[in-house]
């Protein structure tokens, strides 16, 4: 019988599936799934768990402190939180952006971090969006100085996913004038403790991703040690290049996972409610929106393997990645929205997870870049004048 799940793929990426599958079923049943929701918190506990099972540490060698795998790997986990708690997903993606980013032979001594992220123990963030730029990532006004010794860093940053529980956000700052009108020169990336006057944080409530932990950041003269720079100075866009190409895929992945857990549920509802005496999956009008979200859910699977695998083989996979997100990101859109339809006011209802997955899948239409910026990006892909 047709399934929702993926098909062919090597054992070892089944059982880790079926291993992260297992560990949210004794940990994050579905109505725990959906208090933690509703109450928008994030369970350190659970995150522990997730670094015990080596799940965090997918993206980097054992060598260095990770726990190997590929991002076939860290895509299928991904889902598969994605099906049970979105916003965890989210956070999941993150952390592996700093597994990434740390396992980088030119990171500097921050890689020193990487065994503690990997575990759960340590907690990193990224700020790089403010308030007013937007997609505009190179207008930032976050500033960085030396002053006796130290990086004073001073600016606002926003949408800021984990801030709150971090143990050291990587902030996007200048800290050097742009070269020869070149924006990304002169931009670097610096790893800024939270546990200092200097960082002030403020949680903003949304009502897609509730648990995501999503924050304001402000930074008034906060102290970093100056080994705390990423990479070489002034290229910070550099460092950030490589985790932001597979964020994107990544959030594609999510957009799959929360579309699949939507289409479950459609499909289950159709099964047992009954109606005229009969399982309202008998009736075309539900019937035929299964059909094409199955169909659309699959197509999303293909593009999002046919991404992984170019990344794998280390090939330019910027645009298909590109494509990855903007398509499984509206698909997800129309899969939870006829799921909604199906199910009626029994979608609405706090009980049923549906609303939870209708609320998040408008997210991921503008986060983390929107499908309108990655339209953009597409058309200069196909060597169109670029349009922004």
């Amino acid at each position: 019988m047709l399934g929702t799940g993926p098909i062919n793929e090597p054992d070892t990426r089944r059982e880790l599936r079926e291993m992260t599958a297992g560990l949210l079923g004794r940990h994050l049943p579905t109505e725990q799934a959906l208090i933690t929701d509703r109450e928008g918190s994030f369970d350190r506990s659970l995150w522990l768990r997730l670094g015990e099972a080596g799940l965090l540490g997918i993206g980097a060698e054992e060598r260095v402190g990770g726990s190997g795998g590929t991002v076939g790997d860290a895509v299928a986990v991904t889902e598969e939180l994605a099906r049970v708690l979105p916003s965890l997903a989210v956070d999941y993606v993150l952390s592996g952006m700093a597994m990434r980013m740390l396992a980088e032979p030119d990171c500097g001594p921050v890689a020193d971090w990487l065994p503690e992220v990997a575990a759960g123990r340590m907690i990193c963030s990224y700020g790089l969006s403010e308030p007013g730029g937007g997609t505009d990532l190179l207008a930032l006004r976050a500033r960085a100085t030396e002053v006796d010794g130290e990086w004073r860093v001073s600016g606002q940053k926003t949408w800021i996913s984990l801030a709150g529980e971090a143990d050291q956000v990587f902030v996007l700052c200048r800290t050097d004038p742009a070269e020869k009108g070149r924006r990304s020169r002169g931009l670097s990336l610096i790893a800024v403790p939270t546990d200092q006057p200097g960082v002030a944080v403020r949680r903003v409530r949304l009502a897609g991703m509730r648990a995501a932990m999503t924050y304001e950041v402000f930074l008034d003269d906060a102290v970093a040690p100056l080994a705390n720079l990423v990479g070489a100075r002034g290229r910070g866009m550099q460092v950030l290049s490589k985790a932001l190409d597979v964020e994107r895929v990544m959030a594609a992945a999510i957009s799959l996972g929360l579309a699949r857990g939507a289409l479950d549920l459609h499909i289950a509802y159709a099964r047992e409610r009954e109606a005229f005496g009969t399982p309202i999956g008998a009736f075309q009008a539900i019937q035929h929106p299964a059909a094409d979200s199955i169909a659309e859910l699959s197509a999303a699977r293909a593009l999002i393997n046919s991404t992984v695998a170019m990344i794998e083989a280390g090939q330019d996979a910027l645009a298909y990645s590109a494509m990855a997100k903007l398509f499984t990101a509206e698909t997800a859109a129309r899969i939870v929205d006829r799921g909604m339809r199906a199910m009626g006011a029994m979608g609405l209802a706090d009980e049923s997870a549906m609303q939870m997955y209708f609320r998040d899948a408008r997210l991921q239409l503008f986060s983390p870049i929107s499908n309108e910026m990655v339209r953009n990006l597409l058309g200069e892909s196909l060597g169109l004048p670029r349009s922004y």
